[in-house]
């Protein structure tokens, strides 16, 4: 019997150290270049170091996060894939996608949450619009204009479509896949304003490629004092924080969930990473398991509020 156990054990072994060694996936439900893509290169190398596993980041960018994320839900619940998601992909598309192929609650286990980061309002660098009286001028006494938008039922188009009514102004909305193509196509002025994640268009706001007029802080940021807050520039209402956080499949163990956990959280605190983080336009904002999962809740309600007053569907 011994000795069967032995021989069991022998050629169990290579199968135990390829699970060891398979690498994390790291879903990012969204292109290159976007707000979720770098936060999670961001926070790869260190947590990968504190995992002793590979970690590989994965964009699956398309349909408001939905091709990622459905993609996430329907991996195998072995603690080798998680996806970065966030208020869209884990609260909104609930009430604002047609026939969603997962549930936002039922089909994942929360990890932690990682950071917010507010909206910032930015023009092309030629655009007239000095400030949010002027883009609002803009858009008034006859003239047309355009504004980007991450997907239809965005964050960035449920914003600016509630700018845009309550200012009276006769707007077309130009819905792109993902942040970083909406960014790109404003850079170049085939958009006259987008309502952006401020980390998806900071560089470009300090190199000059692109100008802000406001940002839904509590009070001005630092290293860009001259920008006012929403509140200061007469749009309050604008002030509306994204939220990112770490999913795993339903199923997956408990203790996995938390290992993980600590893991990317304990990759968020290191002070260079945290540095880096700040200097992107991210707001730390940890939370673990459980204080993650009554917080989705609560953002899962809210949207659902959101979805019924606006009444933007994705399209």
């Amino acid at each position: 019997m011994q000795r069967r156990l032995l021989i069991a054990t022998i050629l169990a072994a290579p199968a135990i150290a390829r699970a060891q060694t398979q690498p994390l996936r790291l879903i990012v439900p969204a292109p290159p270049g976007g707000s979720t893509d770098i936060l999670a290169r961001i926070l790869v190398e260190r947590a990968s170091a504190t995992l002793g596993q590979a970690v590989v980041v994965d964009n699956r960018g398309g349909a408001g996060g939905i091709i990622g994320t459905e993609a996430a839900a329907r991996a195998a619940a072995d603690g080798n894939t998680i996806i970065l998601g966030h208020n869209q992909t884990h609260a909104s598309n609930q009430w604002m996608a047609r026939n969603l192929p997962y549930n936002v609650i039922e089909s994942f286990s929360p990890v932690a949450r990682l950071a917010t980061v507010h909206h910032a309002t930015v023009v092309p660098a030629n655009s007239h619009a000095r400030n949010m009286a002027g883009l609002i001028e803009m858009g008034r006494g006859g003239r047309r204009v355009s504004y980007a938008s991450s997907q239809a039922g965005s964050a960035s188009h449920v914003i600016a479509e509630t700018f845009v009514r309550r200012s009276g102004m006769d707007a077309v909305h130009v819905p792109y896949r993902g942040g970083g193509p909406a960014t790109q196509d404003t850079v170049a002025g085939v958009v006259d304003f987008y309502v952006s994640t401020w980390p998806g268009v900071v560089t470009l706001v300090r190199e000059g490629r692109l100008r802000a007029l406001s940002i839904g802080a509590a009070q001005r940021v630092p290293g860009f004092l001259d920008l006012p807050t929403t509140a200061e520039a007469g749009v309050p209402f604008m002030a509306v924080d994204a939220w990112f956080g770490l999913f795993a499949p339903r199923g997956v163990d408990a203790a996995r969930v938390t290992r993980l956990s600590e893991a990317f959280l304990g990759a968020l605190a290191q002070p260079e990473t945290a540095e880096r983080a700040a200097q992107a336009g991210l707001n730390a904002a940890p939370m673990g398991p459980a204080d993650f999962a009554a917080f989705q809740l609560a953002e899962v309600r809210r949207w659902q509020e959101m979805a019924t007053l606006t009444g933007i569907m994705m399209e």
